[in-house]
Protein backbone atom coordinates (compact mmCIF):
# COMPACT_ATOMS: atom_id res chain seq x y z
CA UNK A 1 0.00 0.00 0.00
CA UNK A 2 1.21 3.44 -0.60
CA UNK A 3 0.71 6.60 0.72
CA UNK A 4 -2.19 8.04 -0.83
CA UNK A 5 -2.94 11.11 1.58
CA UNK A 6 -3.79 13.73 -0.51
CA UNK A 7 -4.70 12.28 -3.65
CA UNK A 8 -7.84 12.39 -5.66
CA UNK A 9 -10.25 9.22 -6.48
CA UNK A 10 -13.07 9.36 -8.70
CA UNK A 11 -15.52 5.95 -8.14
CA UNK A 12 -18.00 5.99 -10.99
CA UNK A 13 -21.56 4.79 -9.63
CA UNK A 14 -20.25 5.81 -6.13
CA UNK A 15 -23.76 7.12 -4.57
CA UNK A 16 -24.59 3.56 -3.30
CA UNK A 17 -23.03 0.08 -2.37
CA UNK A 18 -19.89 -0.67 -3.09
CA UNK A 19 -19.32 2.28 -4.59
CA UNK A 20 -20.36 3.99 -1.71
CA UNK A 21 -18.07 2.05 0.54
CA UNK A 22 -15.06 2.44 -1.85
CA UNK A 23 -15.12 6.37 -1.45
CA UNK A 24 -15.42 5.59 2.20
CA UNK A 25 -12.43 3.05 2.55
CA UNK A 26 -10.36 5.47 0.44
CA UNK A 27 -11.49 8.79 2.34
CA UNK A 28 -10.45 7.52 5.83
CA UNK A 29 -6.87 6.82 4.06
CA UNK A 30 -6.53 11.05 3.20
CA UNK A 31 -7.64 10.49 0.03
CA UNK A 32 -9.72 13.24 -1.57
CA UNK A 33 -13.06 11.26 -2.95
CA UNK A 34 -15.16 12.49 -5.98
CA UNK A 35 -18.45 10.58 -6.76
CA UNK A 36 -19.85 10.26 -9.99
CA UNK A 37 -23.63 9.68 -9.94
CA UNK A 38 -25.95 10.16 -12.67
CA UNK A 39 -28.37 11.69 -10.48
CA UNK A 40 -27.09 14.79 -8.72
CA UNK A 41 -29.20 14.87 -6.07
CA UNK A 42 -28.21 11.24 -4.94
CA UNK A 43 -24.66 12.43 -5.41
CA UNK A 44 -24.35 15.29 -3.57
CA UNK A 45 -26.19 12.93 -0.56
CA UNK A 46 -23.70 10.47 -0.41
CA UNK A 47 -20.86 12.88 -0.41
CA UNK A 48 -22.80 14.55 2.08
CA UNK A 49 -23.04 11.49 3.71
CA UNK A 50 -19.36 10.63 3.89
CA UNK A 51 -18.49 15.04 4.98
CA UNK A 52 -20.34 13.93 7.86
CA UNK A 53 -17.66 11.55 8.66
CA UNK A 54 -15.25 13.51 8.40
CA UNK A 55 -14.08 12.81 4.77
CA UNK A 56 -13.22 15.10 2.17
CA UNK A 57 -15.86 14.38 -0.88
CA UNK A 58 -17.67 16.32 -3.53
CA UNK A 59 -19.59 14.71 -6.03
CA UNK A 60 -20.15 14.76 -10.08
CA UNK A 61 -22.70 14.13 -12.57
CA UNK A 62 -21.97 11.07 -14.53
CA UNK A 63 -23.61 8.81 -16.29
CA UNK A 64 -21.17 6.75 -17.72
CA UNK A 65 -23.06 6.42 -21.14
CA UNK A 66 -23.74 9.51 -21.44
CA UNK A 67 -20.86 11.20 -23.64
CA UNK A 68 -21.04 14.92 -22.66
CA UNK A 69 -20.89 13.70 -19.19
CA UNK A 70 -17.74 12.04 -19.39
CA UNK A 71 -16.01 14.66 -21.87
CA UNK A 72 -16.31 17.30 -18.99
CA UNK A 73 -14.70 15.15 -16.19
CA UNK A 74 -10.94 16.32 -17.21
CA UNK A 75 -11.98 20.07 -17.30
CA UNK A 76 -13.77 19.24 -13.46
CA UNK A 77 -10.23 17.70 -12.05
CA UNK A 78 -8.19 20.60 -13.47
CA UNK A 79 -10.44 23.07 -12.44
CA UNK A 80 -11.19 21.48 -8.78
CA UNK A 81 -8.10 19.86 -8.42
CA UNK A 82 -5.37 20.12 -10.36
CA UNK A 83 -5.08 16.35 -10.36
CA UNK A 84 -6.15 12.68 -10.57
CA UNK A 85 -4.50 9.93 -8.90
CA UNK A 86 -7.04 6.89 -8.63
CA UNK A 87 -10.21 6.02 -11.21
CA UNK A 88 -11.95 3.22 -10.30
CA UNK A 89 -14.51 2.14 -12.81
CA UNK A 90 -17.23 0.71 -10.75
CA UNK A 91 -20.40 1.63 -11.97
CA UNK A 92 -22.08 -1.55 -13.90
CA UNK A 93 -25.44 -2.95 -14.63
CA UNK A 94 -27.22 -6.21 -14.78
CA UNK A 95 -30.00 -6.58 -16.88
CA UNK A 96 -29.38 -10.77 -17.22
CA UNK A 97 -31.32 -10.58 -13.86
CA UNK A 98 -34.26 -7.95 -13.91
CA UNK A 99 -36.86 -8.00 -11.96
CA UNK A 100 -39.05 -8.99 -14.74
CA UNK A 101 -37.79 -12.13 -15.84
CA UNK A 102 -39.13 -14.46 -13.99
CA UNK A 103 -37.12 -17.04 -15.39
CA UNK A 104 -33.60 -15.75 -14.26
CA UNK A 105 -31.51 -15.23 -17.14
CA UNK A 106 -33.17 -17.93 -19.52
CA UNK A 107 -34.21 -14.56 -21.69
CA UNK A 108 -30.16 -13.81 -21.45
CA UNK A 109 -28.26 -17.05 -22.77
CA UNK A 110 -26.61 -17.25 -25.77
CA UNK A 111 -29.17 -18.36 -27.84
CA UNK A 112 -31.57 -16.23 -26.46
CA UNK A 113 -30.49 -12.62 -25.56
CA UNK A 114 -31.32 -9.42 -27.65
CA UNK A 115 -29.40 -7.28 -29.53
CA UNK A 116 -30.45 -4.50 -27.58
CA UNK A 117 -30.07 -5.98 -24.15
CA UNK A 118 -26.79 -6.63 -25.21
CA UNK A 119 -26.12 -3.31 -26.19
CA UNK A 120 -27.23 -1.70 -23.36
CA UNK A 121 -24.85 -3.81 -21.27
CA UNK A 122 -21.95 -3.09 -23.31
CA UNK A 123 -22.48 0.16 -23.43
CA UNK A 124 -22.43 0.83 -19.04
CA UNK A 125 -20.42 -2.39 -18.61
CA UNK A 126 -17.17 -1.72 -21.15
CA UNK A 127 -17.56 1.42 -23.48
CA UNK A 128 -18.55 3.60 -20.62
CA UNK A 129 -15.34 2.72 -18.51
CA UNK A 130 -12.87 2.68 -21.71
CA UNK A 131 -14.55 6.12 -22.48
CA UNK A 132 -13.68 7.43 -19.23
CA UNK A 133 -10.49 5.67 -18.48
CA UNK A 134 -9.41 7.44 -22.31
CA UNK A 135 -10.03 10.85 -21.52
CA UNK A 136 -8.90 10.77 -18.03
CA UNK A 137 -5.64 9.44 -19.02
CA UNK A 138 -3.59 12.92 -19.25
CA UNK A 139 -4.41 13.48 -15.57
CA UNK A 140 -3.13 10.39 -14.59
CA UNK A 141 -0.65 9.50 -16.22
CA UNK A 142 0.71 13.19 -15.00
CA UNK A 143 0.14 11.31 -11.07
CA UNK A 144 2.86 10.17 -9.25
CA UNK A 145 1.27 7.00 -9.03
CA UNK A 146 -1.94 6.76 -10.86
CA UNK A 147 -4.30 3.74 -10.61
CA UNK A 148 -7.18 2.85 -12.63
CA UNK A 149 -9.27 -0.17 -11.17
CA UNK A 150 -11.73 -2.16 -13.57
CA UNK A 151 -14.72 -3.68 -10.89
CA UNK A 152 -14.78 -6.70 -12.71
CA UNK A 153 -16.09 -10.34 -11.81
CA UNK A 154 -15.55 -13.80 -11.40
CA UNK A 155 -18.27 -14.45 -14.20
CA UNK A 156 -15.77 -12.46 -16.46
CA UNK A 157 -13.08 -15.50 -16.48
CA UNK A 158 -12.99 -17.76 -19.53
CA UNK A 159 -11.11 -20.09 -17.97
CA UNK A 160 -13.67 -20.87 -14.73
CA UNK A 161 -16.51 -20.79 -17.35
CA UNK A 162 -15.37 -23.42 -19.59
CA UNK A 163 -13.83 -25.39 -16.69
CA UNK A 164 -17.16 -28.05 -15.47
CA UNK A 165 -15.59 -28.39 -12.17
CA UNK A 166 -15.92 -24.12 -11.25
CA UNK A 167 -18.90 -22.68 -9.25
CA UNK A 168 -19.79 -20.40 -12.01
CA UNK A 169 -19.81 -23.03 -14.57
CA UNK A 170 -23.38 -23.30 -14.84
CA UNK A 171 -23.79 -19.57 -14.74
CA UNK A 172 -24.43 -18.70 -17.93
CA UNK A 173 -25.93 -15.18 -18.78
CA UNK A 174 -24.16 -13.90 -21.66
CA UNK A 175 -24.86 -9.96 -21.37
CA UNK A 176 -23.06 -9.31 -17.85
CA UNK A 177 -20.28 -12.19 -18.47
CA UNK A 178 -19.17 -10.85 -21.86
CA UNK A 179 -19.15 -7.31 -20.74
CA UNK A 180 -17.16 -8.24 -17.91
CA UNK A 181 -14.79 -10.62 -20.46
CA UNK A 182 -14.29 -7.64 -22.30
CA UNK A 183 -13.59 -5.29 -19.09
CA UNK A 184 -10.56 -7.88 -19.02
CA UNK A 185 -9.61 -7.22 -21.80
CA UNK A 186 -9.30 -3.91 -21.86
CA UNK A 187 -7.59 -3.71 -18.76
CA UNK A 188 -4.81 -6.51 -19.95
CA UNK A 189 -4.73 -3.96 -23.24
CA UNK A 190 -4.59 -0.92 -21.46
CA UNK A 191 -1.74 -2.19 -19.03
CA UNK A 192 0.37 -2.99 -21.78
CA UNK A 193 0.06 0.34 -23.30
CA UNK A 194 1.03 2.10 -19.64
CA UNK A 195 3.69 -0.50 -19.11
CA UNK A 196 6.40 2.46 -19.55
CA UNK A 197 4.91 4.47 -16.94
CA UNK A 198 3.49 4.80 -13.41
CA UNK A 199 -0.36 4.08 -14.26
CA UNK A 200 -0.97 0.44 -12.86
CA UNK A 201 -4.22 -1.18 -14.23
CA UNK A 202 -6.05 -3.90 -12.90
CA UNK A 203 -9.44 -5.40 -12.56
CA UNK A 204 -11.21 -6.26 -9.04
CA UNK A 205 -13.88 -9.07 -8.50
CA UNK A 206 -15.71 -7.53 -5.32
CA UNK A 207 -16.87 -10.98 -4.37
CA UNK A 208 -20.67 -11.95 -4.17
CA UNK A 209 -21.79 -8.86 -1.77
CA UNK A 210 -25.13 -8.11 -0.43
CA UNK A 211 -26.31 -4.60 -2.72
CA UNK A 212 -28.59 -4.18 -4.92
CA UNK A 213 -27.19 -5.93 -8.01
CA UNK A 214 -25.93 -8.84 -5.37
CA UNK A 215 -29.29 -9.28 -3.66
CA UNK A 216 -29.72 -10.48 0.12
CA UNK A 217 -28.90 -13.89 -0.60
CA UNK A 218 -25.26 -12.70 -1.15
CA UNK A 219 -22.99 -14.17 1.88
CA UNK A 220 -20.73 -11.33 1.82
CA UNK A 221 -21.00 -7.34 3.36
CA UNK A 222 -20.24 -4.20 1.75
CA UNK A 223 -17.46 -3.44 3.37
CA UNK A 224 -15.82 -6.43 2.67
CA UNK A 225 -16.63 -6.42 -1.08
CA UNK A 226 -15.21 -3.15 -1.15
CA UNK A 227 -11.92 -4.20 -0.34
CA UNK A 228 -10.29 -5.96 -3.38
CA UNK A 229 -10.86 -2.06 -5.11
CA UNK A 230 -9.62 -0.15 -2.32
CA UNK A 231 -6.49 -2.27 -2.22
CA UNK A 232 -5.92 -1.92 -6.01
CA UNK A 233 -6.56 1.67 -5.83
CA UNK A 234 -3.51 2.03 -3.46
CA UNK A 235 -0.72 0.02 -4.56
CA UNK A 236 3.04 0.91 -3.80
CA UNK A 237 4.90 1.44 -6.80
CA UNK A 238 6.33 -2.19 -6.88
CA UNK A 239 2.54 -3.91 -7.00
CA UNK A 240 1.18 -5.67 -10.08
CA UNK A 241 -0.27 -4.40 -13.19
CA UNK A 242 -2.42 -6.35 -15.83
CA UNK A 243 -4.01 -8.41 -13.27
CA UNK A 244 -6.98 -10.15 -12.02
CA UNK A 245 -7.79 -10.13 -8.51
CA UNK A 246 -10.29 -11.06 -5.83
CA UNK A 247 -8.80 -10.33 -1.88
CA UNK A 248 -5.44 -10.52 -2.91
CA UNK A 249 -5.21 -13.53 -4.64
CA UNK A 250 -4.97 -13.84 -8.25
CA UNK A 251 -8.14 -14.93 -10.87
CA UNK A 252 -7.59 -17.13 -13.95
CA UNK A 253 -8.70 -15.14 -16.81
Amino acid sequence: MSDVKGNVALITGGNKGLGLEIARQLGKQGVRVVIGSRDTKNGEAAAGKLKAEGLDARAVKLDVTNAGDIAALPGFFQKNYGRLDILVNNAGVNFDFDGEDPAGWASSTAGTITPDRLRKTFEANFIGPVSIAQVLLPLLKASPAGRIVNQSSILGSLALHSDPKSMIYNTKPLGYNASKAALNMFTVHLAYELKGTKVKVNSAHPGWVKTDMGSSAAPMEIPDGAKTAVALATLAEDGPTGGYFHMGERLPW
